[in-house]
């Protein structure tokens, strides 16, 4: 992809711009927001100055080529660098094209069982064991919110804040629902059964104002659930949100009400920011190609199957026949997968871009 010199000076220009605003502002808000955008401009521009240094060193290559003596270095010196010089302008592109504006957030993570009673509790259970191992793995924290457990086991509903760089960005793509197809420790006939869970991933944005009206929202207060003897709550700590307009309801169960309602409200804002990025990314719906698969929670997007090993992503056409190794959170060929799958949709909008 031949990047138009225009859009690159763009960029250097901007960034520029924001470094002189830097040295003289004097307003804490605007020295922050200059700040984040300086942090978001460099590598952009760090890319764009070194495909223009590449640039340059090939004219220079190009030209020492017409020396007797310097010809045969040059030559080989330029086939290098074009061979370098894609790798370099997709760097640039990839870049350049438009992101999520939320890619690098933390997120809150829900895993519900769907249909399939016990069983899809139980594999709710297992997905959330796999997006846990593979958090540890990445050095993301994981809080728990709520979870209601399943009576044979796994959970009905479970709800965790993973805290981290990018974690957003990696895990956007496992929203929908997720169906297992194995045979259930309670089958005495050893049939195939077919369950299946939902996901969804919610970028968790600490800088965005949501407002919410004291009006608009009730508040509950009721008695935690727990497993039994010691753990019992013998107060009313739990604490449930709902927001009026929409219909939203959270729920937090921690010993302390008044932590309770601080996670209540986080979450509540979390849901209510979703919301929002659902109904823009609607409105905008014909024309957003870098999308995999419809973003529809409903969607189901991929097929766990227990009895061959293998794990099929629908939205790509992917198998893989690794399946242990998935549930053990080893989920990176897939989101590998989905992010180039991605990237890709979103080089293809800027190259119709620049015609």
């Amino acid at each position: 992809m031949r990047l138009p010199q225009a859009r690159l000076d763009q960029v250097l220009d901007r960034f520029h711009e924001v470094e002189a605003r830097m040295g003289s502002a004097t307003d804490g808000a605007e020295i922050v927001r200059l700040s984040k955008e300086h942090a978001e401009l460099k590598p952009v521009v760090d890319a764009v100055q070194g495909l223009a240094r590449a640039r340059a060193e090939m004219a220079d290559l190009e030209a020492m080529t017409a020396d007797p003596e310097m010809a045969a270095m040059a030559e080989e010196e330029l086939r290098a660098l074009t061979d370098r010089l894609p790798d370099l302008e997709r760097e640039v592109a990839l870049l350049l094209a438009p992101r999520d504006a939320d890619e690098n957030a933390s997120a809150v993570l829900e895993v519900r069982a769907g249909t399939g009673g016990d069983e899809a509790a139980l594999f709710a259970g297992d997905l959330f064991r796999m997006y846990s191992r593979y958090a540890s793995t990445r050095g993301w924290r994981i809080e728990l919110d709520s979870a209601t457990e399943g009576d044979a086991g796994g959970y009905k509903e479970i709800i965790a804040t993973v805290t981290g760089e990018g974690v957003f960005g990696r895990l956007k793509f496992e929203s929908g629902v997720h169906r297992v197809q194995r045979v259930p420790t309670t089958e005495s006939q050893g049939r195939i059964h077919t369950s299946a869970a939902t996901v969804a991933v919610l970028p968790e944005v600490e800088d965005v104002e949501i407002e919410i009206h004291d009006k608009d929202i009730r508040i509950d207060t009721f008695r935690a659930s727990g497993s039994g003897g010691q753990h019992v709550n013998t107060t009313d700590s739990a604490v449930r949100i709902t927001h009026l307009p929409t219909g939203i309801m959270v729920t937090s169960s921690e010993k302390s009400q008044h932590v309770n309602r601080d996670k209540a409200m986080k979450n509540l804002r979390v849901r209510l920011y979703d919301m929002q990025r659902q109904a823009k990314d609607l409105a905008r719906s014909d024309s957003r190609k870098s999308q995999v698969g419809s973003g529809d929670r409903s969607e189901r997007i991929r097929t766990y199957n227990y009895p061959q090993g293998r794990v099929s992503d629908h939205r790509i056409n992917l198998t893989l026949h690794s399946l242990p190794q998935i549930m053990e959170g080893d989920i990176d060929p897939l989101l590998n997968a989905l992010i180039a799958e991605d990237q890709a949709a979103r080089l293809a909008d800027l190259e119709a871009e620049f015609g």
